[in-house]
This record gives C-alpha cells, sequence and structure tokens, in this order.
C-alpha cells in the first residue's frame, strides 16, 4: 500500500459533466471538478486539508509537492449520480479482503474524519453560515441531519439497519450513528454480512463503504467551514 508522498495511486471516476478524483489508499482524500484534470488538481489543492483533517490519526499522510506525484490507475465510467455532485463508482481494489490490520487503519482513518466534521460543526455553532449565490444551502442543523440520512443509507447499502434512539441532540444521535457505522463495519469485514441482499442486490464492500463515509464526511466538513469563512465551496 502506497501512503508515501513520492507517489500516490490514483482513480478517476469520469461522468459527461462532472469527474472525481480520489485516492485509493486515502479515504476522504477525493475531489470532483468538470473533467479529469480539474478533478486531479482540486485533488492536489486539498491535500493540505486533507492532512490537517487525518493528523489525529497519526498515519503518516503527507501532501504531495506536486501534480506529478499523482498515479492514475484506474478510471471509472460515472453516472447521473457522478454529474449530481456525489462519487458512485467502486475502483477495483476496493472488492479484496479487508485484513485486520486494514480494518483498524479504517477505524482510525473514520474517526479522524468524525473529528474534524465535529471541529468544524463546533467552530459554526451559533454562527451564521454564508448562503450561495442564489440564497441556497442548508443551515448547520440541516448539514448535520444530512450526514447522519445520508449515513443510514449507506448502511443499508453495506447491509445494516440503523436503529437511532429518539433524542432531540443531534450530536448525540451522530455520535450513536457513528458507533453503530463501526460495528457494521467489522461484520462486513469479518464476512459477516452476505454480499446479496434478499432482492440480489449487490452490497457495498466495506473497502468502498469506508470511502463513501470519510468522503461525505469531510466534504460537508470542509462546507462548513468554507461557508463559515465566507469562501467559494
Amino acid at each position: 500500500m502506497t501512503r508515501s508522498s513520492d507517489r500516490v495511486d490514483v482513480y478517476l471516476e469520469l461522468g459527461q459533466k462532472r469527474a472525481f478524483a480520489g485516492a485509493l489508499d486515502w479515504p476522504g482524500w477525493c475531489r470532483s471538478g468538470r473533467d479529469e484534470s480539474a478533478a486531479l488538481q482540486a485533488l492536489f489543492e486539498y491535500g493540505p486539508r486533507y492532512a490537517q483533517a487525518v493528523w489525529t490519526a497519526r498515519l503518516g499522510f503527507q501532501s504531495p509537492a506536486d501534480l506529478s506525484a499523482f498515479r492514475v490507475v484506474e478510471r471509472l465510467e460515472g453516472g447521473a449520480t457522478t454529474d449530481f455532485g456525489a462519487p458512485e463508482a467502486a475502483p477495483a481494489r476496493d472488492s479484496k479482503p479487508v485484513k485486520e490490520s486494514d480494518l483498524r487503519r479504517f477505524q482510525t482513518l473514520l474517526r479522524a474524519c468524525w473529528r474534524a466534521f465535529d471541529a468544524a460543526t463546533r467552530k459554526a455553532r451559533g454562527k451564521t453560515l454564508q448562503k450561495g449565490p442564489r440564497g441556497g444551502g442548508r443551515d448547520l442543523d440541516r448539514i448535520i441531519e444530512h450526514v447522519m440520512g445520508s449515513d443510514a443509507g449507506y448502511l443499508s447499502s453495506l447491509g445494516w439497519k440503523l436503529d437511532v434512539p429518539a433524542t432531540k441532540d443531534s450530536r448525540e444521535a451522530l455520535k450513536h450513528t457513528q458507533q453503530i457505522i463501526l460495528k457494521a463495519l467489522v461484520a462486513a469485514a469479518n464476512n459477516e454480512i452476505p454480499r446479496r441482499g434478499p432482492r440480489g442486490g449487490v452490497r457495498w464492500t466495506p473497502r468502498y463503504y469506508v470511502r463513501r463515509v470519510a468522503w461525505h464526511t469531510l466534504d460537508h466538513a470542509w462546507e462548513i467551514e468554507d461557508r463559515l469563512q465566507n469562501k467559494p465551496g
């Protein structure tokens, strides 16, 4: 597994209107652009922000010095979800079995991403997030609700059900959801969840599941930071 700043294995997901570039060994480090060049540029520019987000994981991530560090090893065909603004295609490497060392690393990375999201929400609490050019954009509570709703959908794609206790505390509910995510990940990594659902649908692999959860968590952590600082998204 390549984790050095000298070379970063990257996959590209190419839609008709949008492209995503993702670092294969670093779930959550995934950005988009209008085409593959723009997506790779965005991935590079977000290297320092990803480093800051996962520094508590202490896994040795180093932001690359230039674009030449990226090695595109796979190109995937995107679809409507890609063009809408979310990755949807799983790289081939995500079908590999998950060893115990992989599982521990994934758990560590997810916790780091959650800490980054929590830090962003704490800074934004009680403050106004800048609206978009047309006055759109969720407020902070809506963003948290959206993240929890997506987490529930991701759990379903893995083959797990989310039961959230009745509470008006969104942070408490989010922490409960995160514990369920870790529990489901262990079960999936240990092959305790059938690869196909009762209707024959193929479920997400543990590796792809981590990739999507980490991407979505950081995507909204960075959205909160940018809108709080009046930066363009």
